[in-house]
């Protein structure tokens, strides 16, 4: 006696309406992760620039000053640092490494924001419209966040 079986269950149409917004909840989610880790890189690479500007800078002051205080014949190399020096500080302050640096941890964390809320409405059973429209005002808010806006 053959039995025939059912087969494996039907996969709802991809082309419902809570299937399309769970899918844009996922691609939200995943350009959260994506923009965290680029803030996280950019925020890290300012620090960076901040230190190699300043730090030289603070320095060859310092040994610039005392160079041209110790005698007549080390004025020049101290000018020539003294010079150096106030390039480097005059590139840091051009460049605002500081301001860029906290943009970007602003930013890292509204992205963090993003993700999670895109996670809390992938955990529902059933997505309706309203949890996508809280999602992307997250979103705005974190693409904000560049500018320095407390939204």
């Amino acid at each position: 006696m053959a039995t025939t079986s059912a087969g494996p269950p039907l996969s709802p149409s991809s082309n419902e309406p809570s299937d399309r917004l769970r899918a844009e909840l996922e691609r939200l989610c995943d350009e959260a992760i994506r923009q965290k880790g680029l803030a996280h890189r950019r925020a890290d690479f300012w620090v960076k620039v901040d230190i190699a500007l300043g730090f030289p800078a603070a320095l060859l002051a310092g040994v610039s000053g005392a160079a041209g205080l110790a005698s007549a014949d080390a004025r020049i190399p101290a000018a020539l640092m003294a010079l150096v020096a106030a390039g480097c500080a005059a590139g840091a302050g051009f460049l605002r490494g500081d301001s860029r640096r906290v943009a970007n941890k602003r930013a890292r964390q509204a992205w963090a924001s993003v993700e999670a809320a895109a996670r809390m409405k992938l955990a529902k059973d059933r997505v309706v419209p309203e949890d996508l429209g809280e999602v992307l005002e997250c979103r705005q808010v974190a693409l904000a966040a560049y500018e320095g806006d407390d939204s």
